[in-house]
């Protein structure tokens, strides 16, 4: 039998209800702020920020996510109807309270994106002659907290995704955030757009933000029958031993399937090799936020599994 999924979207699996983990995620000691960032695209940027925040999400958090790209691809993979919708270009030019453009994910109770809206991709350009232009989410980002946190429904995480570039929207995203977690596909070009990243990210930390760091790298499109991915994965353990969480996301065709469903793989099949590694992927950055001590129950295959 045929799978339907893999025929035509007039057979779209709908998202009804979420798996819920038997182990739930610790909760960080305050809201962690993520950029996801690259400077070369096709690296998995966004199919990383979706599915970690949906992970993440499935484990009992509250997660937020800024779709800060205006190709829109994480309202894609969320089920986020674009057309018609207030969404971040309002929050950045035209001051709109970021409570007003978020919208609650379907099926999942815990998180909620900021969209994309057709307009963003102007946004640069506008503004250009505003003042304190790189600050404009920061700004909108921590009122949003503020009063998120007053009315007892803190946001435990905030993920960011961002452009394939260096411009204004990056730079913004950057100067929100407290932490960066950096995608790098297990090929040479990836490792260049680390570098380009690092110099960017050292002007900020001197004009903008000191306290934004890299915090989080992520190997994706693994292929472990290549010499070159070994190569570069090897290459990334020596360098940055403790940002790299060493759960390589592999090459599969359910990951790269799942957004034309307008779905994460964490719905699509949480099943599948990539959703498994994406969910421990995301337990570990849990982990690390809460300042829990490795405890190895906390392994890599239960996240997929029902309560």
């Amino acid at each position: 039998m045929n799978d339907s999924r893999e025929t035509s979207k007039a057979n779209k699996p709908k998202v009804i209800g979420i798996r819920r983990l038997k182990e739930p995620m610790p909760t960080p000691l305050k809201t962690r702020v993520f950029t996801v960032a690259n400077q070369k695209g096709g690296v998995g940027k966004t199919t990383t920020a979706v599915n970690i925040a949906a992970a993440l999400a499935m484990g009992g958090l509250k997660v937020l996510v800024i779709d800060l790209d205006p190709q829109g691809n994480a309202c894609t993979a969320l089920g986020i109807d674009r057309e018609d919708i207030a969404g971040m270009y309002e929050v950045l030019v035209k001051d709109l309270p970021l409570s007003q453009v978020v919208e609650k994910v379907a099926g999942f109770p815990h998180l909620e994106c900021a969209p994309a809206d057709v307009e963003l991709a102007g946004a640069e350009i506008n503004m250009v002659g505003f003042v304190s232009r790189e600050s404009r989410l920061k700004l909108a980002l921590e009122k949003f907290l503020a009063e998120r946190e007053a009315s007892g429904n803190r946001i435990d995480y905030v993920i960011i995704d961002c452009p394939p570039s260096l411009g204004l929207l990056t730079v913004n995203a950057l100067t929100a955030a407290e932490e960066v977690m950096v995608p790098i596909q297990c090929e040479y070009y990836s490792l260049e757009g680390l570098t380009l990243l690092l110099k960017t990210l050292q002007q900020v930390q001197q004009m903008l933000n000191q306290r934004v760091r890299i915090s989080t790298i992520v190997l994706t499109m693994f292929d472990s029958r290549t010499r070159l991915a070994n190569d570069v994965a090897n290459s990334v353990r020596q360098h940055f031993p403790n940002e790299l969480i060493d759960v390589p996301i592999p090459r599969a065709v359910r990951v790269s399937e799942a957004p034309s469903f307008n779905q994460t793989v964490m719905t699509y099949d949480a099943s599948s090799p990539g959703a498994i590694a994406y969910m421990t992927v995301a337990r570990e950055i849990a982990r690390r936020g809460s300042g829990e001590p490795l405890n190895n129950s906390n392994n890599l295959n239960n996240g997929a599994h029902t309560a």
